[in-house]
Parts: structure tokens; sequence; C-alpha cells
């Protein structure tokens, strides 16, 4: 359980930074993890490399353009990364701040589109708690005002192109600070070309935090700390879930954060509990898997949360073998698939 046993050579040339026009032109990496069997593929080919019967889950948060660029009343440049509303009332937020000098409680904070914040609570880990108002609908001046959040391994400024590009196409239910990014290559042809083969989708939603980026600080896995996300899994899932499981079909995951989603809401007798609430599911090798049987995802970051559960899923040798196969071929990382 050593983060360095998570890590892998990553040239940075490899790390995609801009998304391909077509969002299912990427490769995709087949994992047969029974035979321990590494095949390279088109991501367009995935519905027949799926099982007909299959019931695919994917994570339809939407991600928020939780990034305000402004000043305080004293002229200082300040930014604020929206990371959860915990007041609706009031429109508070939890937030991630940066400027020269920290702020404070009772700051005062301009945005865009007449955005005014007012600090109203420092956090033990620092985190801002920030009201908010603004003339009309807070969300939807936001939509104006704010920038995407993409992940800090994207080193260019966001373009308007990112609010459409960094969303799946099936996002519905916003409150993300970055995107299910295994569902990015999916297109609405994607999905046509499933129900033809009489693969069935559903849905949960987990709003992703920026806790996904964060790096682990801690040699020994076990001591890690995740942070908490807020999920919701409505009652025709859950349902459409233990049918499928009870008929003996596999429950295939679209991404990690779907993964993390059922395995935490499975109970003791291996059904899926409907319902919102919130995990911190940390998934390390050892973890019995419960609910999901196969894995949709992205390559990840060496000695990542992401990683470690991918390997405790397929198996850690079998995945860095893969990653480096990847590397080797000149893969887009971060931007490319695996299915295993």
């Amino acid at each position: 359980m050593k983060l360095t046993e998570y890590n892998y050579d990553l040239p940075q040339e490899l790390i995609a930074q801009q998304p391909l026009s077509d969002r299912s032109a990427s490769r995709l990496l087949l994992l047969n993890r029974e035979r321990a069997r590494i095949t390279h593929r088109n991501f367009d080919s995935l519905p027949e490399l799926l099982r007909e019967g299959d019931l695919l889950v994917r994570n339809e948060t939407r991600v928020l353009p939780a990034r305000l660029l402004g000043k305080k009343q004293s002229g200082g440049q300040v930014e604020a990364l929206l990371v959860r509303q915990i007041d609706p009332i009031k429109n508070v937020w939890r937030c991630m701040t940066r400027s020269s000098k920290p702020v404070r409680i009772g700051n005062l904070l301009e945005f865009p589109e007449e955005i005014c914040g007012e600090v109203v609570a420092v956090e033990e880990d620092g985190q801002r708690l920030i009201h908010f108002n603004c003339p009309g609908e807070f969300l939807e001046v936001l939509e104006r005002a704010g920038h995407m959040p993409l992940p800090p391994y994207i080193r260019r400024e966001d373009h308007d192109f990112d609010k459409d590009r960094y969303q799946t196409v099936f996002a519905n239910n916003p409150g993300a600070v970055a995107a299910p990014t295994a569902g990015l290559h999916f297109t609405e042809e994607t999905f046509a070309a499933l129900a033809a083969r009489n693969i069935d989708v559903c849905g949960v939603t987990l709003h992703v935090g920026p806790g996904t980026f964060l790096p682990v600080r801690t040699e020994n896995l076990r001591e890690h700390r995740m942070h908490s996300e807020a999920y919701e899994i409505p009652q025709t899932t859950a349902e459409q879930i233990n049918v499928a499981r009870a008929d003996g079909r596999r429950i295939v995951a679209l991404g990690t954060t779907v993964t993390r989603t059922l395995e935490h809401a499975v109970d003791d007798q291996g059904l899926l509990q409907a319902g919102q609430g919130e995990t911190d599911l940390f998934i390390l090798p050892g973890f019995n898997f419960r609910m999901v049987d196969a894995l949709i995802t992205n390559f990840h970051l060496p000695k990542s949360t992401l990683l470690v559960l991918v390997s405790a899923f397929a198996g850690r040798d079998f995945i860095l073998e893969a990653y480096r196969q990847a590397v080797e071929h000149g893969y887009r990382f971060l931007a490319m698939a695996i299915v295993c």
C-alpha cells in the first residue's frame, strides 16, 4: 500500500492540451482481465466490445463554470473556485480562493456580470464560505461570468469552446467542478449504437469535486483521506441495476466516479440503494467489488487515487503494463480510454 508503487513514466509531451474535434475519435486500450491480454483499438469500436445485455451506468453531473476571476474592493486580484453550495437560500458556497494576500472574513469581492461576494467564514482547511448575490438567477449568471475549471495538467487558459467540450453530451445535473472524463468520448451516435446491441443505459449523479486533482501526500495509502462528494441514485436506476444483476447481466461503470458511487451505495445483501448522500470511499487493492463488473475509464496521473482504484480493479502490474504500452504507442494522455 505504498504510493510509490503506483508510479509510471509519463512524458509531458504526451499530455493532451486540446480536445479532438471528434469526441469518439480517441484511441482505446482494451484490457481482458481474465486472459491478461491488452489490445489496441479505437473508441468508436466500443459498442461491439461490450456484450449484448450489458447495463452501462453513466454519471450525469454537469460541470459548473466554477472559476470566478475578479478583485477585492481594495483592488487586488482574486480568484474563487466554487466547490459546493452549502446554503441554497442565502446562496453561500464553499470556495477555494487565490490572491496575493488571503481574503478574510468581511472582505467584499467583485466579479463580472455584477456578481458580488462577501467572505462570511474561513474553514479549518483554508476554504472560504462566500455569500454571493447578483441580479438574476445565480447559476444562469454564473454561466456567463464563470470559467471552466480545467484540470491542472491542462496548462492553458480556458476558451469558450471548453464550456461545451469539457462537458459530456448527457450532462444534466449542475454541481461538479470537474468532468467525469471517461464520458467525454461519448456521442449520441455512440448511444444509438449501444441501443442497437441491446445495451441499456442508466444514470447516477456524483458531483466531482476538486479533491480528484489533489495530490496524495502520504506514502502509506491507508492514511490518505478522500474529500467527500455528493451523489444521488434515482430509484429507477437502482431498480434497473438490481434487476440486471439478478438476471446475471454485467454492470459496466462509465468512469471511476460511477464506480465509487455504486460501490458506496450497495447494501449487505448486494442490492443498490437509491437516495442521496455523500461518499469519501477510497478504493484500494484488495477491495471487494460487488457492483461493477467492467470499467470504462480514462488514463490517470501517476501516484493518483484514480490510478490506485483502477489497479484495485484490474491488478497493479496489469495496469502499469497497459500504461507502459500506451506511452510506447504515443497515446494522448490523459484523454484516452481504457476498458477493463
